[in-house]
């Protein structure tokens, strides 16, 4: 069995209930989530020995949260306690012309303030396959910046594949550094970049040639995205695939989606999916990197990962909550032909 190791930080996620707004609400659903947590359950869930690290306090509802990733089978024999507080952050659904909100709630919380040397990288990554982690964890501070690269660095020296999702997440770099300054020293230890057209543009200045966002009215066209996945393997040249995510947004309940898998030479084009009624679309990247990073280490081609990854997070944006809860087989169903929803007896 492959095991993959991931960090970063969990949060507890307080969602108002339905469609309601923040106004409306007088209660919140509470579960947990995170970018690096959330591919940890959808590794766990396909069987993969699936390790997520990460700094948490010593207090109730830091245990409710490492009862919950247990739950599913993740190993936390890597996490760190120290600090005051879980990071929290508040979600609104949107609906159709509405879009969702998310307000976060998570400065000085415990990984935040994280520091090299607090995690035993060596210890940690015995044995790993992969090591990955979002460019959401170096946005929260300096010290967790610092941590992720001595991370990355133990991760190369021992011979451990590294996945990045470039998560580009404008609310969170607040402590005095751009992600354009800190990100590329990081990106430049991975061996698998994940991101899209925005994440590539804003940390690294990486442009699409031939697509504008504002013209495509829920429709992508695949091919123009190769010139961000030459221009990222250019930029750094460890890197041996770069995925990119599609997602034309028709409304907040109406998107496409797929995505694309570049080795340098071949364009990997998924199925492309109509997802007419979203549930929940938070953690739909996350479960398209748990997707890939399964079918990379589970199947024989590229296309068959790439396809596995974009079906595991169709079906992601069905479930309620930040975790993938599916199976293999209910991902290949999908794949093969699935999807019509009748009742399984």
């Amino acid at each position: 069995m492959a095991k993959v190791v991931t960090f970063g930080e969990v949060m507890l996620r307080l969602a108002t209930p339905g469609y309601q707004r923040f106004s409306q609400a007088r209660q919140f659903d509470a579960t947990f989530g995170g970018g690096e947590a959330n591919v940890a359950v959808s590794l766990a869930n396909y069987g993969v020995d699936a390790h997520f690290v990460t700094r948490l306090p010593d207090n109730d509802i830091a245990r409710m949260c490492t009862s919950e990733l247990q739950g599913f089978g993740v190993k936390l024999d890597g996490v760190v306690y120290g600090g005051d507080r879980v990071g929290i952050y508040y979600l609104e659904t949107g609906a159709v012309a509405r879009g969702s909100k998310v307000i976060y709630d998570r400065a000085h919380s415990a990984i935040s303030e994280i520091k090299p040397g607090m995690v035993d990288w060596h210890k940690v990554l015995e044995g790993a396959d992969w090591f990955h982690w979002t460019g959401i964890t170096p946005a929260l501070s300096q010290g967790a910046a610092d941590a992720c690269l001595e991370a990355i660095k133990v991760a190369n020296e021992m011979g451990v594949k590294v996945s990045c999702d470039l998560n580009y997440r404008k609310k969170l770099w607040k402590y005095g550094k751009s992600a354009s300054e800190v990100m590329p020293e990081l990106v430049a230890g991975c061996d698998l970049i994940l991101g899209n057209e925005e994440d590539a543009e804003k940390e690294f200045g990486i442009k699409p040639e031939g697509f504008d966002a504002e013209k495509t009215g829920g429709e992508i066209d695949q091919t123009a995205f190769i010139s961000v996945c030459r221009q990222l393997m250019e930029r750094f040249p460890r890197c041996k695939k770069v995925a990119v995510t599609l997602r034309g947004s028709i409304n907040a309940n109406h998107n496409t989606w797929g995505g694309v898998l570049y080795d340098g030479k071949t364009l990997w084009q998924s199925r492309r999916y109509d997802i007419t009624h979203i549930v929940d679309r938070v953690g739909g990247g996350d479960s398209f990197m748990g997707g890939l990073l399964y079918g990379l280490l589970a199947y024989d081609t590229d296309q068959e990962a790439i396809e596995f990854a974009a079906a595991a997070s169709c079906l992601k944006h069905t479930i309620l909550g930040d975790y993938n809860r599916v199976t293999v087989d209910e991902v290949e169903g999908l794949i093969k032909g699935g999807g019509s929803g009748r009742v399984s007896r």
